[in-house]
C-alpha cells in the first residue's frame, strides 16, 4: 500500500477583524484512505493578538495514512471561531485546502469565508451574537451545494507542512 505522512503545524491566522481566535480543524480523505496513526481532527487554543498582528496557534499536526488509490486526496478544513467579551464562542469563517501532493516542506495558506448575511441578520448578530452557519459542515469541502452560497471573504489560516510519501512510485503514481 502507498503511505502518506503529514507532519507540521497550523501556524495561525491573519487578516481577521476579531480577536481571541481559535480553530476547529479536520482532515477529510476519500474512502480509499485509512488513518494508521495520528488524529484527523482537533481544536487549537485561543490567541489574542494585538491589532493587525498574526494570531499564533502553533498547533501540531502528525498523521499517517495508507491508501490503495489517490482518489480523495486529503484536505484540511477549518472553522475559525472567536470568543467575545462575554465568553461566548462566536463563529467567524470556514475554509479548506488540499494537502500538497509533492513530498517536502510546504507553507500553505487557506483563505476562509463565511455566508453573506442580510442587514437584519447582521443587526441580530451584533446585539445577540451567533450568525449564519452551514447546516451541514461537509459542505465546507464538498462543493456540491457550496456554489449556490453567497459568501464574504474573511482571513487566512497559515500552515507549515512536511509531506512524506512512500511506495507511490512502486505503484506507478507520480505525485510531483
Amino acid at each position: 500500500m502507498c503511505e502518506l505522512h503529514i507532519i507540521g503545524q497550523i501556524v495561525g491566522a491573519s487578516e481577521f477583524q476579531e480577536s481571541n481566535l481559535f480553530s476547529k480543524w479536520g482532515l477529510h480523505a476519500g474512502g480509499n484512505w485509512k488513518v494508521i496513526a495520528g488524529l484527523k481532527e482537533g481544536q487549537t487554543q485561543i490567541d489574542s493578538p494585538l491589532d493587525g498582528e498574526i494570531c499564533y496557534w502553533c498547533h501540531p499536526v502528525d498523521i499517517h495514512y495508507a491508501t490503495k488509490g489517490i482518489q480523495g486526496w486529503p484536505k484540511f478544513y477549518f472553522q475559525v471561531w472567536h470568543q467575545d467579551e462575554y465568553g461566548r464562542d462566536q463563529f467567524c469563517s470556514y475554509g479548506f485546502c488540499h494537502v500538497p501532493t509533492s513530498s517536502g516542506y510546504h507553507k500553505c495558506q487557506c483563505v476562509t469565508w463565511k455566508p453573506r448575511s442580510s442587514v437584519c441578520d447582521r443587526f441580530y448578530e451584533y446585539f445577540l451574537g451567533g450568525g449564519l452557519q452551514l447546516k451541514s459542515p461537509e459542505n465546507i469541502y464538498h462543493g456540491l451545494d457550496r456554489f449556490r452560497l453567497q459568501t464574504v471573504a474573511m482571513g487566512t489560516v497559515h500552515l507549515e507542512l512536511n509531506v512524506i510519501s512512500r511506495n507511490f512510485n512502486k505503484y506507478g503514481i507520480v505525485t510531483n
